[in-house]
C-alpha cells in the first residue's frame, strides 16, 4: 500500500509539473484609437505596436496568457469624415505601455503535440493595466502634462496555426475598452485645463492592436512519465 501511494504521488507530481506546454514569443503589428479626435474607424492601424507574449496551455482548448505591449496612438481631425471635426482640426499623439493577464479560448482543439498541421480561431479576454500620458490640447496640438495609469478590458479575436514543429503563427485584432477618457486630450484630469475639455465626456476611449504573433513552444508531453 505504501509503495502504491508513493507511485500515485509521483504520478500526480509528474503530471502537475510537466503536464503543461508553454509558449513564448512576440507580437508585431499596428495600433489605432477611437475617441473624440479624428476618424471613427474601428480597425485602421496607423502606428506601430510591438510586444511579448507568454502562454501556459492548460488544455487543448484554453491557456493562461500574459503579455506586454507598447505602441504609439495618434489621430487627426482632418482624417475624419465628420465636418465639425474637420473644421476643428485637432491632432494628438500618446504612448501606451500595457501589461495584460487573461484567458485564451480555442474554438477547435489545438494539440501542440500533433506532428501535422493544426489551426484554430480563438478569443481572448482578461484585464489590462497600462501607462499613458495625461495630455491636453492647446493651439490644436497635444501637450504632455504628466504620466498616468489606468485599466482596460481586452477583447481579442484571432486565428493561429502550427507552422513548424515548435512554431505557432497567429493573426489577431484586440480592442481595449479603457477606463479613461483622456487618451486624446479631450478630458484632462488637471482642473487647470478644464476650459480645454471637449467632446463627449461620458464615453471612454478605446485603443486597438492588430497584427501577428509568433510563439515558440516548449515543455513536455502531459504525464510523459506515466509510460515509464
Amino acid at each position: 500500500m505504501k509503495r502504491f501511494l508513493l507511485h500515485i504521488t509521483a504520478l500526480l507530481f509528474c503530471c502537475n509539473s510537466f503536464g503543461q506546454i508553454h509558449e513564448i514569443g512576440v507580437f508585431l503589428g499596428g495600433s489605432n484609437y477611437i475617441g473624440d479626435v479624428g476618424p471613427m474607424d474601428y480597425f485602421a492601424p496607423n502606428e506601430t505596436a510591438i510586444g511579448a507574449i507568454y502562454k501556459w496551455n492548460r488544455s487543448k482548448r484554453h491557456s493562461w496568457r500574459f503579455s506586454y505591449n507598447q505602441a504609439t496612438i495618434s489621430s487627426y481631425d482632418g482624417d475624419s469624415k465628420a465636418p465639425n471635426r474637420i473644421q476643428r482640426d485637432f491632432r494628438f499623439k500618446n504612448s501606451i505601455k500595457e501589461f495584460t493577464a487573461g484567458l485564451e479560448f480555442n474554438f477547435l482543439e489545438f494539440d501542440l503535440h500533433q506532428s501535422d498541421f493544426v489551426i484554430t480561431p480563438y478569443v481572448h479576454s482578461g484585464l489590462s493595466v497600462f501607462i499613458y500620458d495625461e495630455i491636453y490640447i492647446l493651439n490644436k496640438e497635444s501637450h504632455e502634462d504628466y504620466q498616468a495609469s489606468s485599466f482596460a478590458i481586452p477583447m481579442t479575436l484571432g486565428v493561429k496555426a502550427k507552422i513548424a514543429d515548435r512554431l505557432i503563427l497567429g493573426f489577431e485584432t484586440g480592442a481595449r475598452y479603457t477606463f479613461t477618457d483622456n487618451l486624446d486630450g479631450s478630458n484632462p484630469k488637471n482642473d487647470n485645463f478644464k476650459t480645454l475639455r471637449f467632446g463627449d465626456l461620458n464615453n471612454k476611449d478605446w485603443y486597438i492592436f492588430t497584427g501577428f504573433t509568433l510563439t515558440y513552444t516548449f515543455g513536455q508531453n502531459p504525464c510523459f512519465c506515466a509510460d515509464k
